[in-house]
């Protein structure tokens, strides 16, 4: 039984570390499209009414929140390390430091899931509000980028749903491994007293 569960939490490490780079990436690309279709419609970034496309300030709002969820994303990853750090993909009995990475992983990342998820529906609203007609006849003129695609707002619910997953089988390979502890010390407890 100690073989699968090890097995286990080795996997489980190796997915919460992908799933913290994954968030990093989302993080450096849900920008993307609006950096290519609205940043040009700002005559003067100085003065962020002045634009060729009524909505595009969308794109500069939304900088300070990336700025934050690209800092978090960092944070998840170093988290996923920390599990290595403590040996948690490895080790056979788990001591305080295994449960404070995994307690620390999984409650950052439920943190990170349910308040971005809030801030990436706002901003696809705000975004979805934006003059596409002026957008479009601003990309043929200047031949910019043009998109209404939302698929960077949309695919944070595949990101945060593999990453929500990914901390809850953590946390039930924690449970399972304290359960296989408990059964390991009865069963030396109860060797040593047929042995007395």
């Amino acid at each position: 039984m100690y073989k699968k569960q090890l097995t286990l939490q080795k996997i489980l490490c190796f997915l919460a570390l992908a799933s913290s780079v994954v968030i990093f990436l989302y993080a450096l690309g849900i920008m993307t499209d609006l950096y290519d279709t609205l940043y040009s419609t700002m005559r003067n970034p100085a003065d962020l009414t002045q634009t060729d496309v009524p909505g595009s300030i969308v794109y500069y709002n939304m900088q300070p929140w990336n700025a934050y969820f690209l800092h978090w994303s960092i944070g998840m990853i170093l988290l996923a390390c920390l599990l290595f750090i403590t040996n948690t993909h490895i080790r056979r009995r788990y001591y305080i430091g295994n449960y404070i990475a995994v307690g620390a992983f999984a409650v950052a990342n439920f943190y990170l899931a349910f308040e971005s998820h809030g801030y990436i529906e706002a901003f696809k609203e705000r975004f979805l509000r934006v003059d596409f007609a002026a957008l479009k006849a601003h990309s043929e003129l200047w031949k910019t980028a043009y998109t209404e695609s939302t698929f960077w707002f949309d695919i944070h619910y595949a990101i945060f749903a593999f990453s929500i997953l990914v901390s809850l089988a953590l946390i039930a390979c924690t449970v399972w491994k304290i359960r296989l502890m408990k059964e390991e010390k009865k069963l030396i407890t109860e060797g040593r007293k047929a042995t007395a």
